[in-house]
């Protein structure tokens, strides 16, 4: 079983995913327009031609999905994204903050990055896309919080 979270946007899926892709060191498997769904799929307006109904990435052995969406099919999307985060974990506390700065950029830093007493490297953010993440440095044996 994998449990893989899905992430909504309006018209900014592929944008993202792209960038997730580099971030995170992934790939994108599928991208999927609606523009290329059979002709019996009700559309309606052509901006969404070039709009993702699915998006894959995958990332090691882990994944995420997205899809574009509209207020007449998901009237909450425009709304900010809350209830959730997509949390990365590392045992490289580097790579954690690396991944927290890139993550950040346009973005909005809801605590910075830092040693916190569960973790040698934790923080949170919203990135430009409104995604919601927490980025965590999974403590080696041994460590303790040095403040």
């Amino acid at each position: 079983m994998k449990i893989v979270t899905s992430l909504s946007f309006q018209g900014q899926c592929r944008e993202a995913f792209s960038f997730y892709a580099e971030v995170l060191g992934g790939r994108i498997t599928a991208a999927m327009a609606y523009g290329d769904a059979p002709p019996d799929m009700p559309i309606g307006d052509a901006k969404y031609k070039d709009w993702l109904m699915h998006c894959w990435l995958e990332v090691g052995d882990q994944a995420l999905m997205g899809a574009d969406l509209d207020t007449g099919w998901a009237p909450n999307i425009e709304k900010p994204k809350n209830g959730f985060d997509v949390t990365l974990h590392t045992m490289d506390k580097a790579q954690a903050q690396g991944w927290h700065e890139r993550l950040a950029e346009g973005g909005r830093i809801g605590m910075a990055f830092g040693e916190t007493f569960w973790s040698p490297g934790f923080g949170t953010l919203t990135d430009r896309f409104g995604i919601p993440w927490m980025v965590n440095t999974i403590p080696g044996p041994g460590w303790s919080p040095q403040g």
